[in-house]
């Protein structure tokens, strides 16, 4: 694999998120792997912290990291609900509102110049989109509609070759929702990708030709 001495310019722990650093690892090294291929986008970005990952890989390989989140959190990020974050909370809005969180992570990260954001739902983003891409990461609602419609909307801009990363897999539904997992499963039964194994719940798949 890539570079193992990777070294990050703010602490990773400081970022609200919930990526191990094993899956954040993985995505780095993917990532710069897939720079040979095309740019790489995310879906979810939150505060930034597989952004960090992500972006600091695509530094190194001289490519751009489109970032995709309306910034309006998942739906368990709501009031009320069990990943509610205060703090993360614009009371004057009356909404979740991550992305001034987000713009202090780039600025701290250094990566200003390499991550483009893109405030908007994935399926908006993705309408006129033109740009084939080397590297998928799929982070977004956790909702069956939503992660349906991120795989829809993203894996058919992957180049062959490229990567396919879903976050939050869990094959037993007592560990974990069940959507990314059924668009895991998905992506392996279209024939289209190549199953490259599971890190903890982040799962790797190859574009193949045809």
């Amino acid at each position: 694999m890539a570079d193992r001495m990777l070294k990050l310019a703010v602490d990773i722990d400081s970022i609200k998120g919930f990526l191990d650093p094993q899956e954040g690892r993985e995505l780095y090294e993917r990532c710069l792997a897939a720079g040979k291929v095309g740019p790489t986008l995310e879906i979810g970005s939150c505060c930034g912290k597989s952004t960090v990952y992500l972006g600091e890989a695509c530094r190194r390989a001289g490519r751009s990291l489109f970032a995709v989140d309306h910034h309006r959190g998942s739906e368990e990020h709501q009031p009320g609900e069990f990943y509610h974050d205060p703090e993360l909370f614009d009371s004057a809005a009356g909404l979740v509102d991550t992305f001034r969180l987000f713009r202090q992570t780039l600025r701290a990260a250094g990566l200003e110049q390499v991550v483009v954001p893109i405030v908007a739902a994935p399926e908006v983003a993705a309408r006129d989109w033109a740009t084939p891409l080397g590297m998928v990461f799929i982070d977004g609602g956790h909702s069956f509609d939503a992660a349906q419609a991120d795989y829809d909307c993203w894996a058919p801009h992957i180049r062959v070759g490229g990567i396919l990363a879903i976050h939050d897999i869990f094959p037993n539904p007592n560990d974990g929702g069940q959507a990314p997992y059924s668009i895991w499963q998905r992506a392996i039964s279209s024939g289209l990708f190549e199953d490259l194994g599971i890190v903890r719940t982040l799962g790797i798949l190859r574009r193949k030709d045809g």
